[in-house]
């Protein structure tokens, strides 16, 4: 029965991640927004909540050293899955999907975009480690100057709103097929329908990776850092192949590339704030 519902799980979050797409790109249209912006901070934080869910809740709502431990191990193991695992599906899929009826010889994207995501995400990422080895009075100073960078980041994304091929074909709203332009609050209720169903997806498929998991024994740090950030980055993985598939690699890299800050930044300063932040070497290993 478990994997019955961890095969169908997969088929929710696909799903979702098809609805989601659509209704960020017709976002991105109404709101006049490039690619990149929109891959980058639209699609990237609304892709992002299942595995922002962890943490949260492990830290919040969790009780004791293992409650913890989870909520560490889910910071961690998130950007890392999207800097490696992700990244790496994403540059696959530019090598099998075709463009305009020709094999890729290179990724489509704004080098701009891409440029500042992993330069902010190597810079905060490091922070946010580097916040385990001070006092922790500074470690408060570290949470609220991460949420300050990445504020900082939205702001230059949103400032270098560049062409952005919002004039390229979009396929009709699913939740409005017959109009050719859709209202915004059709958009956002088609958006949130979607954010829904890979929520619901991403909670089945974890909660089915905890069970098998148990069975085998697996430790809860093990399973936080490494098996939940693979089930929940499961939405970056899905768009940014739809995107590939149709020829936006800008969207598709910048989904990626705009959760990893994102996730290397807001979700640790929760840790870093609410936790006492000690990484273990283990944690540090990757």
């Amino acid at each position: 029965m478990e994997i019955i519902i961890l095969i169908v799980s997969l088929g929710i979050i696909l799903y979702g991640a098809e609805v989601f797409t659509n209704a960020i790109e017709w976002l991105g249209k109404k709101l006049n927004l490039s690619e990149g912006c929109v891959g980058s901070v639209l699609a990237a934080v609304g892709t992002a909540l299942p595995e922002t869910m962890i943490p949260v809740i492990a830290i919040l709502f969790g009780t004791g050293e293992e409650a913890s431990h989870i909520g560490i191990g889910a910071i961690l193991g998130a950007p890392f899955m999207l800097a490696t695992l992700a990244l790496g599906v994403v540059g696959t899929a530019g090598l099998v999907f075709k463009h305009n009826g020709k094999k890729r010889t290179h990724m489509l994207i704004n080098e701009g975009v891409m440029r500042r995501d992993l330069l902010f995400f190597l810079v905060v990422f490091s922070v946010a480690i580097g916040a385990a080895f001070v006092p922790p009075t500074f470690k408060q100073i570290i949470a609220v100057g991460l949420v300050g960078a990445y504020v900082f980041y939205v702001y230059l994304t949103v400032k270098d709103n560049k062409s952005c091929g919002t004039d390229s074909e979009l396929h009709p709203l699913k939740f409005a097929k017959k109009n050719p332009d859709p209202s915004l609050t059709a958009i956002l209720i088609q958006t949130a329908f979607a954010l829904g169903i890979i929520v619901l997806g991403a909670h089945l498929f974890v909660d089915s990776i905890k069970y098998l998991s148990n069975v085998f024994g697996i430790p809860a740090f093990v399973l936080s850092i490494i098996i939940a950030p693979v089930a929940t980055e499961l939405p970056e993985k899905f768009n940014s192949l739809i995107w590939i598939r149709k020829g936006k690699d800008t969207l598709a890299l910048g989904n990626i590339t705009g959760a990893m800050v994102f996730q290397s930044s807001v979700i640790p300063a929760l840790g870093i704030a609410l936790t006492p932040w000690e990484l273990t070497p283990l944690a540090i290993a990757p």
